[in-house]
């Protein structure tokens, strides 16, 4: 491998790396992972590197991301990408970024794009030119810039930290991505604190400025407002009499939020981890569940191709079941729906969701395929349902706890690790907290919690 770093000449007085020195350490680290075959051993260290940089390539590495591949996959067609944007909620911030960010981005040589959690891109605006460009690598609208895709980028990368990074140049996983800087912030629900996607801009050097990740948290924080704003005024306007008289200017204001309620401003959700009633939130209202109506839904919302009777007979209920009783138990749960939303009621032949229904689970396994665990690790609050007896949900509580213990285990930081041990499926699992105590440093005040936990099981398993 070539020498790469002059330390002398490229480090200023204070101590701070340069931009140059900086790249010549992400050229090097490329070499070093090429000399792996693109491997990351147990204990490697990348000279020069930041933290956040190493261990993004680590997972990108980790997740089989493809630094070789000039395109990020496009993953929505047209059609797709269209219908899918109307019914997003981040359509409803738009306004806000087209002024802060995209307006001025025409003189500076920027792209703003708006993605949504998983890392897809929704929108891609800015300098005409610099689109053209960015084609090259398909960073366009309906491609996919996850990082268990592209590996290290802005847009992936804060969605896999849940907080705002800058990538510059060489920094990135993906060669094509190289001439290219870029700084990103996730967008969180005003309301629920649920990931509704990602905000960033793309460019040259200027790109990361620390000026830029300012401005960017700034649009985000005002795009919250605007949205939780587009909330009140859709609510006001639904609770308001179609009979009384209004001003022009309420008249003005409603239609305004009528036309903002045109796309969705909610992301319909059902919170399913660590209860035993689901909380089912559409449109901003919220209905508890009754423990079989939560199976019910948990099941179709996780099979949105729909389920025939007999199907879903075998998932909710352990032993031979009539579709008889599952169609008494379906309309009870159209009525319940019926008077939260009428537009969530159930379709017949195949029983399907007439509507996108996101399962917090289905936020757990969408994090940790894209190597997200951290936020996975956030989300998750406890097993699917934990009492529930139902075959299918069995499988799913299974699985989602099974994969992320398995992704903490696996690369889980000594803190990650120790927020898992915290939950109640993890009280007695020796194999965490011995993991744990290897990471820790050796002066921690929390390895004595630790030892004391292993010390209790041990005792406990040898009696």
């Amino acid at each position: 491998m070539r020498n790469v770093v002059r330390p002398a000449a490229l480090v200023h007085p204070a101590g701070s790396v340069t931009a140059e020195l900086r790249q010549q350490y992400a050229s090097a680290g490329h070499e070093q992972l090429d000399s792996c075959g693109r491997v990351f051993p147990e204990g490697l260290q990348l000279p020069g590197l930041s933290g956040l940089i190493q261990e993004s390539w680590r997972r990108s590495a980790q997740l089989h991301a493809n630094p070789d591949n000039p395109e990020a996959p496009l993953v929505m067609d047209h059609d797709e990408l269209e219908e899918y944007r109307r019914q997003h909620p981040l359509a409803a911030i738009m306004p806000v970024i087209h002024k802060l960010l995209v307006l001025p981005s025409h003189d500076s040589g920027m792209l703003v794009a708006v993605g949504d959690e998983m890392g897809r891109l929704l929108w891609v605006e800015g300098d005409a030119a610099m689109q053209r460009r960015a084609e090259g690598m398909m960073f366009v609208p309906g491609a996919d810039w996850s990082e268990a895709t592209v590996g290290t980028s802005a847009p992936g990368t804060a969605l896999a930290l849940g907080r705002g990074v800058q990538i510059s140049r060489a920094e990135h996983y993906k060669r094509s991505v190289h001439p290219w800087s870029c700084t990103a912030v996730p967008f969180h629900d005003p309301d629920s604190g649920a990931l509704l996607g990602v905000v960033d801009i793309t460019g040259t050097e200027s790109a990361v400025a620390p000026h830029t990740l300012s401005l960017v948290e700034a649009t985000v924080a005002a795009a919250q407002a605007h949205l939780r704003v587009e909330r009140l005024q859709s609510a006001a306007a639904r609770q308001s009499s179609p009979s009384r008289r209004r001003s022009p200017a309420s008249a003005a204001r409603a239609g305004h939020a009528g036309a903002a309620a045109a796309t969705s401003l909610y992301r319909n959700t059902l919170q399913l981890l660590g209860r035993d009633q689901a909380l089912l939130s559409i449109d901003g209202r919220t209905v508890a569940l009754s423990g079989r109506h939560s199976e019910i839904l948990a099941l179709l919302s996780t099979h949105p191709e729909g389920l025939n009777a007999e199907e879903l007979c075998t998932l909710l209920y352990p032993g031979e079941a009539s579709t008889m009783t599952l169609r008494a138990e379906m309309v009870r749960l159209r009525k319940v729906l019926q008077q939260l939303n009428p537009d969530a009621v159930p379709e017949s032949r195949p029983y399907r969701l007439p509507m996108d229904l996101v399962p917090d689970s289905g936020q757990v396994l969408n994090c940790l395929q894209r190597g997200a665990h951290r936020i996975a690790l956030e989300i998750y609050r406890g097993a699917v349902l934990p009492r529930s007896e139902a075959p299918g949900i069995a499988e799913l509580r299974n699985r989602v706890s099974s994969l992320l213990r398995e992704a903490v285990l696996t690369d889980g930081s000594a803190e990650s690790l120790l927020k898992y041990a915290g939950l109640p499926e993890a009280r007695d699992d020796v194999e965490v907290r011995s993991a744990a105590l290897r990471l820790l440093p050796p002066r921690s005040p929390k390895r004595a919690a630790v030892v004391a936990d292993l010390e209790r099981l041990d005792s406990e398993l040898s009696a």
